[in-house]
Formats: structure tokens, sequence, C-alpha cells
């Protein structure tokens, strides 16, 4: 699948999870679970219940996600 065919959608962090992965409510209350991507991992950056993120959402699977950045 190309990087181009995911869904970016922005969310806010309910809960962290065991190893890395996190609990997302979108706008519109849908809840999925997300993982943080490469870049923010090797940058350290701190994701907190309540921050906002930018996701990537496959086409194929509306339930999990990527954290792609957090936004301020």
């Amino acid at each position: 699948m190309a990087n181009s065919d995911s869904i970016e959608v922005e969310g806010v962090i309910l809960a962290p999870l065991p190893n890395g992965v996190y609990r997302v409510e979108l706008p519109n209350g849908h809840r999925l679970l997300a993982h943080v991507s490469g870049e923010l991992r090797m940058n350290f950056t701190k994701v907190l219940p309540g921050d906002k993120v930018l996701l990537e959402i496959s086409p194929y699977d509306l339930s999990r996600g990527r954290i792609v950045s957090r936004r301020f």
C-alpha cells in the first residue's frame, strides 16, 4: 500500500496502553488503537493523554492507526 492511500485525521489521546500503543478518539466519536511512528520514536517525542495528534489510518482497517505527529 502506498503512503498516499492512507486517511489522515486528527484525534485526541485518551489513554496509553502497553508497548507504545495508545487509545485515540476521533472528532466523530470513533475510538481506535494507534502506535507511534518511527520518527516520533527516534526523536523521543512524548505523547500524553489529552494531546492532539495527527493519525494515518489504513482504508482496510479503520480500527487501527499510526500517530504521525503531535499537534499543539
